[in-house]
């Protein structure tokens, strides 16, 4: 018979269910003061007890908060149990069971992780990591061991969250309106909600806490004390709506301008997508190509492929790729000159980032007839999955925060910087399209001014860059 381990605490109701659970994903929490990180904490340390030679893995989004949420606590708890290996952040128990502590404060981050087998993996705080990296990280999320399953073990993974963040859209989509794709099981996905009032220990010796949350403006509020997750505290595009910024695809006029934009990424996702501009200056983007380690000389290819039978006007790409250097073995070219000589001719994008986050707020916002002035077609599923979740930088609020999965967002951003302004534009009534001005009439003098305007403006643009 082994050694009897003795670990302080006992836990709470909604605690004990977040123990018992054996989903594939479990979620946890939605409000503050939940005890969140010590029931994700004890969980672990259970498990590795409990099952020898288990591979954990506990994450959170810096080190600093890993160090000081995780592994302070769990050197004082585990003190005399398990062994901590400081250069590799990991506990070892004697029954060889592991609990290795790590970080992922940018999306790259995910690959040091490359080729690494867990039996569990935890995301502390997951509504402050992105979509991308809560995926990628699950291809970590496996299992070879034949002891564990004949112990009746399944791999899984754990999260506790509180509304906000950059994670918030994803996090809401999986666990609380339960919306998934194709390829997601529901039966996979559990959430157990805490509340401040669920964690009786911080009630009864820190009672000034939950007057501080009860204090809060109403939307932080209802947020950090009662878990509300449609208060989307911090939302960068807070006009977004999806039953109006998302629509059917549609065949575009031949006539019609046509033009591309990319944000250019090799292991952080690299971002195309094509446009379309109505007569009246309304953008509709209607493909996207979004991809992850793929060649420059690749992304060409694919981008003329996707692209045939198309007059596209122009291509903007982030300025930076005419400084970087490709993927492609060739020695001294940049990525920009590896597009250009694969076809793929390519104009340095207005990179502003203030200008152009405000310039994407304006096309978001409705046009004299009642629609916006950009649209989505539904086929650019990462567009939309990504451009709602954007937060504001907590240091400089006027821009988004770049933990965000913000790819798509700043490749439209490039492209919507090479259009005229809305607030410029003339906006002609549907009704008025299909009936032509008469020559010499006020109407077709108006008509002709604004196509000049355009035209001057957006060779104006083209010939700084």
């Amino acid at each position: 018979m082994g050694a009897v381990v003795k670990l302080k605490g006992k836990p709470q109701p909604r605690q004990e269910e977040f123990f018992l659970d054996t989903h594939r994903h479990i979620g946890y929490g939605g409000a503050r003061g939940g005890g969140k990180s010590w029931a994700m904490r004890r969980k672990f340390v259970l498990m590795c007890l409990k099952y020898p030679g288990i591979d954990i893995l506990l994450l959170r989004r810096t080190y600093p908060e890993l160090y000081s949420n995780h592994v302070l606590p769990l050197m004082e708890e585990l003190k005399g149990i398990a062994k901590y290996r400081d250069k590799t952040h990991e506990f070892v128990f004697p029954n060889r069971s592991r609990l290795v502590l790590g970080y992922l404060k940018l999306e790259k981050d995910v690959f040091q992780y490359q080729g690494h087998e867990y039996d569990v993996i935890g995301l502390e705080e997951a509504t402050n990591f992105t979509e991308y990296q809560a995926r990628w990280m699950r291809t970590c999320n496996r299992t070879t061991k034949a002891e564990l399953k004949a112990m009746g073990f399944s791999p899984r993974m754990y999260y506790t969250a509180n509304p906000g963040g950059p994670g918030h859209g994803w996090f809401k989509r999986l666990f609380i309106t339960r919306e998934y794709g194709p390829k997601d099981n529901p039966d996979d996905y559990s959430f157990i909600p805490a509340r401040v009032y669920d964690n009786k220990i911080l009630m009864e010796i820190n009672p000034e806490y939950v007057q501080d949350l009860e204090s809060l403006p109403d939307d932080l509020r209802r947020a950090y004390l009662e878990g509300d997750w449609d208060v989307f505290a911090g939302q960068y595009f807070s006009e977004w709506r999806r039953d109006k910024h998302i629509i059917k695809p549609f065949p575009i006029p031949q006539g019609w301008k046509r033009f591309r934009s990319m944000d250019w990424g090799y292991n952080d996702p690299c971002a195309v997508y094509w446009h379309a501009v109505d007569p009246e200056g309304r953008v509709y983007t209607y493909r996207e190509l979004y991809i992850t380690q793929t060649k420059a000389s690749d992304v060409a290819k694919k981008t003329l492929e996707l692209s045939e039978g198309e007059n596209i006007a122009y291509t903007v790409a982030s300025p930076d790729i005419w400084a970087k250097r490709g993927n492609d073995g060739l020695q001294g070219e940049s990525i920009a000159e590896t597009f250009i000589n694969n076809g793929v001719m390519l104009t340095k994008a207005d990179d502003d980032r203030l200008n152009g986050w405000q310039r994407m707020h304006e096309y978001l916002a409705d046009a004299p007839d009642g629609k916006p002035w950009w649209q989505i077609f539904d086929v650019c599923q990462n567009l939309t999955r990504t451009l709602p979740d954007l937060v504001h930088d907590e240091h400089r609020v006027e821009d988004v925060d770049d933990k965000c999965e913000d790819h798509a967002a700043e490749s439209c951003r490039y492209a919507l910087m090479s259009r005229p302004s809305v607030k410029a534009a003339s906006f002609i009534a549907p009704d008025a399209r299909t009936k032509p001005a008469q020559p010499g009439t006020v109407q077709n003098l108006i008509n002709l001014l604004q196509k000049e305007r355009e035209r001057e403006e957006e060779e104006s643009w083209l010939e700084r860059y």
